[in-house]
């Protein structure tokens, strides 16, 4: 368990605060490119970390993110007219680009000292991976290197990107990725019920009996430049261990451990809105061949583990304030949750916590060696950076180019061997691009 100080700590995001300062060291989705699709498209509102900003795509293509209000008397510039490379203001068409210099201003004469040298805030914008980044450290710090995800390194029809409204505090929406133990449980099929091709869970019926099976794994953690990676082993077939290797990369990066050889890898990114809601950036990606049409079709209808089957803006159908239509019923006899979708279910445990977690009240196991991993490493990160000292991470873009998943294995094989067989590291670094 957390003290009441650390837990109020871990979740707090907002500026001028040991954690929020901390992850504005590195580089956020803040929307998706298709959100901003086209040259003079409608700009967007954007909230993250508690700032309320404006994300829009001017003439040449270029994203830019500004605060949302005009210099003049404060309008809305949601409202106002993306045209010929800036966003001009509806009230007096003061007129902003997309590093939120003003740069037309009508109704003030040419000779007006402060004519042409109005500015308000804007912050730096990558696109990389089908999302557009931005980064919202320092002023006099020069941004890194975006990190450089395997799933921004692949052809784009190797890849598919969504996202999706979580409710509640980002931080236990990720231990909730780094806990792999639930899935003996929280994506089960009834115990009546046997038929793998109905179930919720895309994994065939070996993995399904030896989750089921074993829903104590014994996890062990490697460090390495950007986070961690931890191995969860159960008993498989005898003399055999069935692995769930998943990823940790700071501050708000996993990768999931369901990938088997020659399957498409998924991986997640948080981003805060505020302390009480996130948005998770889902992404697929094969490193190598185009993802086939079926299973793109079936992402985008919710119809596969990591992707949940969403209604406008990115909302889930199935939510906290609908019970995520749960069936009594189908919790019966269908599945072990009643509700539809490996994402949903999730969702319903996580947001079930309650908007932001009380650790002061936990009872953990030693299954929960990921998430204490993870508490400890984000509050030292943070803690360290409040004291003056940067965090290298940032620094280390290439790291991000890892990779977890699944591996069968004989129960003799350690945890390094394991790695080193599966992705040709013992972290999960690319080496190369071969399965």
């Amino acid at each position: 368990m957390l003290s009441k100080q650390d837990n109020a700590l871990l979740v707090t995001s907002e500026a001028n605060t040991v954690m929020g300062n901390y992850l504005r060291c590195y580089w956020h989705p803040v929307a998706l490119s298709e959100e901003v699709a086209k040259p003079d498209s409608p700009p967007i509102r954007v909230k993250i970390m508690g700032e309320d900003l404006l994300l829009f795509r001017n003439s040449q293509g270029k994203t830019g993110l500004i605060e949302p209000f005009c210099a003049h008397r404060g309008a809305d510039l949601f409202f106002g007219r993306n045209e010929e490379c800036g966003i001009r203001c509806i009230y007096h068409g003061w007129k902003y680009d997309i590093h939120g210099n003003c740069i037309d201003m009508p109704n003030v004469p040419k000779d007006a000292a402060y004519h042409g040298k109005i500015k308000i805030k804007a912050y730096p914008t990558r696109e990389f991976a089908d999302m557009v980044w931005a980064y919202l450290g320092p002023e006099n710090e020069e941004p890194s290197e975006l990190p450089q995800l395997e799933a921004g390194l692949v052809p784009e029809g190797h890849r598919y990107v969504t996202k999706r409204l979580i409710e509640c505090n980002w931080t236990h929406s990720m231990e909730g990725a780094l806990d792999t133990a639930h899935f003996s449980f929280l994506h089960m099929p009834a115990p009546s019920f046997t038929k793998d091709d109905s179930s919720n869970i895309a994994a065939d019926e070996k993995r399904i009996r030896w989750l089921r099976n074993d829903p104590a794994p014994r996890f062990t953690i490697i460090e390495h430049e950007v986070g961690f990676m931890i191995g969860g082993a159960r008993n498989a077939d005898p003399g055999d261990h069935y692995w769930r290797l998943t990823q940790f990369m700071l501050p708000t990066h996993s990768i999931t451990p369901s990938a088997m050889p020659n399957e498409t890898y998924y991986g997640y990114t948080w981003v805060p809105i505020d302390d009480h809601h996130c948005w998770t950036y889902v992404y697929a990606w094969n490193p190598d061949q185009p993802i086939p049409s079926d299973e793109l079709q079936n992402y985008k209808n919710g119809g596969y583990g990591q992707f949940a089957e969403l209604g406008p803006g990115y909302v889930p159908i199935r939510n906290r304030s609908n019970d995520y239509l749960m069936s009594r019923e189908d919790q019966k006899n269908i599945s072990f949750t009643g509700v539809k979708g490996v994402a949903e279910q999730d969702q319903m445990a996580q947001e079930s916590q309650g908007y932001i977690a009380d650790r002061t009240k936990e009872n953990l196991t030693p299954t929960d060696i990921g998430i204490i991993r993870f508490r400890k490493l984000l509050l030292q990160e943070a803690n360290n950076y409040a004291k003056g000292i940067k965090p290298l991470a940032p620094m280390k873009a290439a790291e991000y180019c890892i990779r977890g998943g699944g591996a069968h294995t004989s129960a003799s094989l350690p945890l390094e061997q394991v790695m080193t067989e599966r992705f040709g590291s013992k972290t999960g670094k690319v080496i190369n691009h071969a399965n």
